[in-house]
Formats: C-alpha cells, sequence, structure tokens
C-alpha cells in the first residue's frame, strides 16, 4: 500500500459539523490529486483518501439526499 504524506495538509471541518463531543469530519484539499478525510477527535489516526472526482460526486449525493442509511 502507498503511503501518502498528510503533513502539509490543510484539515478544515464543515460547517454543518455538530458540537456534540467535538466529534466531527475534517477534510483536506490542498493535497494534489487526493481529498482526505479525517476524524478530528484522532488528528493522528488513519484517514481515507478519495479521489476529488468520487469526493465530488459523493458529496453531490449527500447534498441531494442521495444516499440512504441502512439503520
Amino acid at each position: 500500500m502507498t503511503q501518502i504524506d498528510l503533513s502539509r495538509a490543510d484539515w478544515f471541518k464543515s460547517s454543518h459539523s455538530g458540537d456534540i463531543n467535538n466529534a466531527c469530519v475534517e477534510v483536506a484539499t490542498n493535497i494534489p490529486a487526493i481529498v482526505a478525510v479525517r476524524d478530528s477527535t484522532d488528528p493522528t489516526g488513519p484517514a481515507l483518501v478519495f479521489s476529488p472526482t468520487a469526493w465530488k460526486t459523493f458529496t453531490h449525493k449527500l447534498k441531494n439526499s442521495e444516499l440512504h442509511s441502512n439503520g
């Protein structure tokens, strides 16, 4: 597996994130060719990495309520 250097990532929280126990998702879009996502409560933990196209599709579907939970 390829290691991606996220040490220069500029992380930000969505304005839609709640303040419950500071549990938020943070996103970094300044790394070339990827969008990284991490748990704000574990900033040194793992991050999910998406292509910009996959991230755009995902957020578009979220905004248009096209994703459904099974729970």
